[in-house]
Parts: structure tokens; sequence; C-alpha cells
């Protein structure tokens, strides 16, 4: 799932392509992507792209007043084409396109989603805060607003909830993600269970800066890259997650991996649990 960095790296690699040109045509060939009526998709048809911008994990492209937000949800992404054929797609339910946006001189962007799960969204509206997720989404945790000041009330107001979960709730904090939840607690040496409520002060001040540290730096790398290298660059430099069984770049200890109904988390035992494993809940179940 792409999560802040990649995002905030979409956004401004298509700042740049789109500047000056503006939005002839779209065509919607998965019709449960569009969320809204009205405004009607067509009039966004002749505006001039003004800007594009990240909330969250969500995408903003302004154009002539009118924003066209998109979720890439799990498995959404956005192609460049130098060239969009001139053949409108043909709504298919097993295509990966969802989306095509046709600039003036023919060239555009394609917005896809793998796999059977559509979870994919798409949004015309004139105000950004139209779109539920946006305006439910807590603060931006690389704002200078985000002060640790901000995050200490955070935590404290989650009492017994687990960090992982507190890090990964859109409305709590904005833009991270399963993957980056991962990785800012393994920055931080932290149990993805530990509750959010109990940080000492010392504790409260490692988890921040890993945080912004991790977040930040993702950031850095992805800046300037173009779409298509940006879930490389993504992938590469991950220490624990989606690394189950390799070994921990910073102990050498094999990264473990706790399986919950439609996702999965990974940790360093050593780094973060003191040597002790986490319970799988998954397996769990099935050994009751």
């Amino acid at each position: 799932m792409p999560e802040l960095p990649e995002v905030e790296a979409l956004a401004l690699d298509l700042r740049g392509r789109l500047d000056g040109h503006a939005i002839a045509k779209i065509h919607v060939a998965a019709f449960s992507a569009l969320k809204t009526f009205d405004p009607p998709l067509s009039a966004l048809e002749g505006t001039l792209v003004d800007d594009v911008t990240r909330h969250g994990k969500f995408l903003d492209l302004e154009a002539s007043g009118l924003h066209l937000v998109l979720h890439l949800a799990r498995a959404g992404w956005v192609r460049w084409r130098d060239e969009v054929p001139t053949i409108p797609p043909k709504p298919s339910t097993k295509s990966t396109l969802a989306v095509r946006v046709v600039l003036d001189d023919q060239s555009g962007l394609d917005i896809t989603e793998a796999g059977t799960r559509k979870s994919l969204a798409m949004y015309v509206v004139r105000d950004p805060l139209d779109v539920p997720g946006i305006a439910s989404l807590g603060p931006d945790p690389l704002t200078d607003e985000f002060t640790i000041e901000r995050f200490r009330e955070i935590l404290e107001r989650e009492g017994r909830k687990q960090l992982k979960g507190v890090l990964r709730h859109q409305g709590t904090i904005a833009g991270i993600g399963n993957a980056y939840s991962d990785e800012i607690l393994h920055a931080a040496r932290m149990s993805p269970f530990k509750p959010a409520g109990t940080l000492t002060d010392d504790e409260l001040h490692i988890l921040y800066d890993a945080l912004r540290t991790t977040l930040g730096d993702a950031v850095d790398r992805s800046r300037g890259l173009a779409a298509s290298e940006l879930k490389g660059e993504k992938k590469s430099n991950l220490a624990v997650h989606g690394r189950t069984g390799q070994p921990c770049p910073v102990c050498g200890d094999t990264v473990r991996e706790v399986s919950f109904a439609d996702s999965s988390l990974q940790y360093c035992a050593t780094c973060q649990t003191g040597g002790k494993p986490l319970a799988d809940r998954r397996l769990s179940k099935l050994l009751k």
C-alpha cells in the first residue's frame, strides 16, 4: 500500500508532469472506483491543473477550483503514459485499469489496481474536506505542528491501545500504514504491542525521533524519483517489514511475523521485545 512517503513523492512527480496541462477527458474503467456524483466527472474536462498535493495517503489533483482526489488503497498505483490510446478503455473486471486521465497533448495517467479486492477510490469534489476520509484525518506527522507535545497528548489519550494500531490509525496520525509502522517501531526498538500510554519520557522522545526520521528519510530518498521507481525504492530500504525469515540488518536475528485476518506485522525479537517472540494470533486460534 502506498503510504505517506510514496504519495508525497507521487505528488511531487505529478506536479511537474501536469503543470500547465489541461484535463481533456477522464475514462472510468472500474465504476466502483468513483465515489461521488456532484460535481459530475465531466466538470473536470477542460480544466487546467493547478497543483498536486497530498493529504495523508490521499492524492489531490487540483484543477480550476475542483479536486480529483485518489486513495490508492492496498494495491492501487498511478502510471504516467507519454501517449495514451485514442480508443477509450472498456469496463472490465479482468483489467487492472481503473481510471484513465487524458491530458490536452494526449499524454496522461493510468490509475490501476491489482488483485481482486477492489478498494481504490476516486472523488470529484469542490473542497478536499468533502472527502470523509480526509475530513477525519489526524495530524500529519511531518508538519511543524506535529510537536513532541502533540505526540505525547495523542499517546496518553490512546491509553492501553497498542502502538502498532495507534500509528496506523488514520484518524489518529495521518499517512502511516502497515509498512512504516513496522519500520518506526523497529527503529525505536519497541514492541508493536506496547500500550501507547505507558511510555516513559525517554521512550516518548525515542519513538518521536524514530517516527520523524524514518518518514523524513523515506521522503528524502523518494524525492525526485519517477512513479515507476518508487515501489522498488521503498522495498529496498525496509529493515523488517516484508522480510520475514531474513536476518535483521541491525542485530542479525531472524525477522519474525505475527499474522492477522487480513494483514501481518514483522519485527525483530532481539531489537524490540527483549528476545521474546510475540504470540501469532492466527496460529494461536488454530491450536485451540
